[in-house]
């Protein structure tokens, strides 16, 4: 089985027993990165063992390697020994070697092709995993928003914002009685302020009406002239 068919049915599995407990959408997709994370790491431990593996059989086949050259020279010593008994035992230990070099040849082909498998996995639970984390950043964000949302939508339809809207208005009413009752014991009542601000006005008054009938008397005069 595959990490992603493996991964798949992790998920699933989270998945139906959060929908069955009506689990909000965030905390399935927390579940789901959780499950991702917790996948990758396993898998790359796994694709260490298998570098380990894969460098043990690199040695062995070396070491066999070695013996079976060893045994080669053996044999050529013992024929030139004339002892063909001995170079025939040497040499059929180095076909011994040489078939365990063979079959550990085999299994590192084998090794090597589990480890680009892991790899390519790997890149591809990463890539997926950084696409979800993006992902979940916008998910997160839509649901506070909707949440939100359905506070104010609540709160309006629940009438509790006209109410206290209609109480600051009662307030509001209040408060104009309360100015227009000390408004109304202030009318009649002048102060020496007032009193001063008056006559002030009507100076001004006075000046520019003075200021106007000398302007139209002159205007009658200048008439009178051209007559």
């Amino acid at each position: 089985m595959g990490i992603f068919s493996r991964f798949a049915d992790i998920v699933n599995a989270n998945i139906n027993s959060l929908l069955d407990k009506a689990e909000d959408p965030e905390k399935m997709v927390r579940l789901i990165i959780q499950e991702m994370e917790d996948t990758l790491v396993e898998v790359r431990s796994s694709s260490a063992r298998t570098l380990a593996d894969k460098k043990d059989i690199v040695r062995r086949i070396e070491r066999l390697q070695a013996e079976a050259a060893d045994w080669q020279s053996k044999a050529e010593l013992a024929l030139s020994k004339d002892r063909e008994d001995l170079a025939r035992q040497a040499l059929s230990e180095k076909q011994k070697s040489e078939e365990n070099v063979e079959q550990l040849v085999k299994d590192l082909t084998l090794l090597e092709e589990q480890v680009a498998r892991l790899q390519d996995e790997i890149g591809q639970l990463q890539t997926k995993l950084e696409d979800a984390k993006t992902r979940q950043k916008t998910i997160l964000m839509r649901g506070k928003t909707a949440s939100s949302r359905i506070n104010v939508k609540s709160k309006l339809a629940s009438g509790k914002i006209n109410d206290a809207l209609s109480r600051f208005e009662q307030y509001e009413r209040k408060i104009d009685n309360l100015e227009a009752e000390v408004e109304s014991y202030d009318l009649g009542n002048k102060s020496l302020s007032d009193e001063f601000a008056e006559l002030e006005t009507s100076e001004k008054v006075d000046s520019e009406l003075e200021a106007l009938k000398a302007k139209l008397n002159a205007n009658k005069a200048k008439a009178t002239k051209k007559k």
